[in-house]
Formats: structure tokens, C-alpha cells, sequence
């Protein structure tokens, strides 16, 4: 597997970390662990950021649609998100942030 660490010079480290091993079940826990222990065998991590993984995560899907709504007249984004303009999308948007805000709450 190849891993693009791009958000780790833009952003903090721990949302590239967060991208690849998604979800609160101890599935993706381990899987954030085992990343976190190849990534410090190169660099230091700060583990209190992994506190940030729901609020980046909420960002997230605020800014992937702005950026889908922005870029609507591309022709190829319509394509490339079909299901944008139905409602079902954006009420699995908002499920999705009011699971965030219940585990920050």
C-alpha cells in the first residue's frame, strides 16, 4: 500500500492518520495504532491530537461539499457525484455530523 502523507504539510499529522483507519469500533482503533507505530519509528507523534480526529472529520464533510458545490459546473462533477442534489445525500451529511457532535458532546 502506498500512503500519500500530503495532509501532514498542510494540516496536522493525525488527518492523514485519521483518513486511513475511519471509524470508533476497536477494528479501526488497532489499525490507527499499528499506523501510529510505524509513523514513530520515523517522527514523533503527539497522541493528544488524536483528539482531534472527530472535529477534522467534521470539517471534512462541511468542506468536501462547498468544494462539490463550488465546482458544480464542471461537467464532470455532476458525474463524479451524482447523488449530490438528492436529499438523501444531504441527510446522510447531517446524520453523519450529528454522530460527530454526539461523541464530542
Amino acid at each position: 500500500m502506498l500512503v500519500d502523507f500530503d495532509d501532514c504539510l498542510m494540516g496536522p499529522p493525525v488527518q492523514d492518520l485519521w483518513l486511513l483507519a475511519r471509524g470508533l469500533d476497536e477494528e479501526a482503533k488497532k489499525a490507527r495504532e499499528d499506523l501510529l507505530e510505524g509513523y514513530e519509528v520515523f517522527r514523533e507523534f503527539d497522541r493528544s491530537t488524536l483528539a482531534l480526529v472527530e472535529p477534522l472529520r467534521a470539517m471534512r464533510i462541511v468542506y468536501m461539499s462547498g468544494w462539490i458545490a463550488r465546482r458544480w459546473e464542471d461537467p464532470s462533477f455532476p458525474q463524479a457525484f451524482p447523488s449530490f442534489k438528492d436529499h438523501r445525500y444531504w441527510m446522510q451529511e447531517y446524520e453523519e455530523l450529528v454522530r460527530v457532535a454526539e461523541t464530542l458532546g
